[in-house]
């Protein structure tokens, strides 16, 4: 009976749950921190605290880059990551714009953090898979 017990405990903790999703906010005009491979906890934001009456659904990054001087400033690349939320097409995906002397990639994505610079879906995912094996070797004995 123990053994069942703990393997529900270990289950239950595989599975991720909560009320809105967590997303990396910063804009690298104003926090040059947003361009780092390695993103500081202080930029994390729990989506559903934005008061706008709109249920966040997903995290974004947008690289821009301007690629002419406009009104005495240099050409220059930005990095915005922020909540977001979007029911079309693009909802888990990246697409690009341009025009006007600038251009930009919208990538958007629907797990926790995944707007960072890192990749660490398929860590976790192996992560997941070898608990489970070994639960699954430990409750079969």
């Amino acid at each position: 009976m123990k053994r069942i017990s703990f393997s529900i405990f270990i289950l239950c903790g595989l599975f991720e749950c909560g009320l809105g999703i967590l997303c990396y906010e910063c804009n690298s005009a104003t926090n040059l921190l947003c361009t780092e491979a390695q993103l500081p906890d202080s930029l994390k934001r729990n989506c559903s605290e934005h008061g706008r009456g709109v249920t966040h659904t997903l995290c974004r990054k947008i690289v821009q880059h301007v690629d002419y001087g406009i009104n005495g400033q240099l050409p220059t690349s930005r990095v915005i990551r922020s909540c977001g939320w979007d029911e079309s097409k693009y909802k888990g995906a990246c697409y690009h714009r341009s025009g006007y002397g600038g251009r930009q990639e919208v990538c958007s994505c629907t797990k926790d953090y995944c707007n960072s610079s890192e990749k660490t879906e398929a860590t976790l995912f192996s992560l997941k898979i070898t608990i489970l094996m070994f639960i699954g070797t430990y409750v079969c004995e």
